[in-house]
C-alpha cells in the first residue's frame, strides 16, 4: 500500500490529471484534501469523470471552498476558519494518492502553510513541473524545501510540450529520475487517462517496489 502526495510548483500545473494517472495505477483511492473552486469546476468532480467509480473511491475534501483562491482567502470569504488538525488522511487498504493544493507553499491560515500539514502525513511525494518562464527557478524551490525537510521524492513530471534545456537543467541540478511527461491534450477524458496510466505503468511500479 503507497501513500503518494502529488505536489505542483503552482497552480494549474497538471496535478489533477497526474493524480488521475497514478490513481488508475496503483489501483487506489484518491483524496484532495481542500478544494477552492465551485462543485461544478472542482478537481474532485473532475476525477469522478475520469476514474472508474467502480473501482476507485474518491474521498471528500475535509474542505470545500467556492471561490478559486488561496485556501486561506477563500475561507475568510466564506467566514470558515481551516482547523488543519481536523484534516485527517481518509482510513483505507488501498493505496491512496493525495491532490495537492496550489504550490506547496499555500497558505492554509495565516499561520500555517500547506505544506505544514501535508508532511506530516508519512507520503511518497512527487513533483508536477509545467513549463513557463520561470518554471526552473519554480522547480528547484519546491524541490529544495522538500529536502531541507528530509522528503522522500519519488520524481518529476513535466507537463507540456519537451524543453530539453528546462529540463536536464532540473534533472542534473536535483539529481530526481524523470518520471513522465504529459503532453497537451484537446480533449482530457477517461481514454487519455487510461492511455498514459498504460505507458507510465511499468516504470512507476517499479520505483514504488
Amino acid at each position: 500500500m503507497h501513500r503518494i502526495l502529488v505536489a505542483g510548483i503552482g497552480t494549474n500545473v497538471g496535478k489533477t490529471v497526474v493524480s488521475a494517472i497514478l490513481t488508475h495505477i496503483v489501483d487506489g483511492d484518491y483524496w484532495k484534501p481542500i478544494e477552492c473552486e465551485s462543485k461544478e469546476r472542482s478537481d474532485t468532480t473532475t476525477i469522478k469523470k475520469w476514474i472508474d467509480p467502480l473501482k476507485t473511491l474518491i474521498h471528500p475534501p475535509a474542505y470545500s471552498l467556492q471561490n478559486p483562491l488561496s485556501p486561506h482567502h477563500a475561507a475568510r470569504l466564506e467566514n470558515v476558519y481551516i482547523n488543519s488538525k481536523t484534516i485527517l488522511p481518509p482510513k483505507t487498504d488501498r493505496s491512496l494518492i493525495i491532490e495537492g493544493v496550489g504550490g506547496i507553499y499555500v497558505p492554509l491560515t495565516m499561520q500555517e502553510l500547506s505544506f505544514h500539514l501535508f508532511k506530516t502525513w508519512g507520503c511518497k511525494w512527487i513533483v508536477v513541473s509545467n513549463h513557463y518562464l520561470g518554471s526552473i527557478n519554480h522547480t528547484l524551490l519546491t524541490i529544495e524545501v522538500l529536502k531541507q525537510f528530509k522528503i522522500p521524492i519519488l520524481g518529476v513530471i513535466f507537463n507540456g510540450e519537451p524543453n530539453l534545456d528546462s529540463e536536464m537543467a532540473i534533472l542534473s541540478y536535483t539529481k530526481l529520475p524523470f518520471l513522465g511527461r504529459l503532453i497537451p491534450e484537446p480533449h482530457l477524458n477517461k481514454k487519455i487517462i487510461t492511455k498514459y496510466a498504460s505507458l507510465w505503468q511499468t516504470s512507476f511500479l517499479k520505483i514504488l517496489r
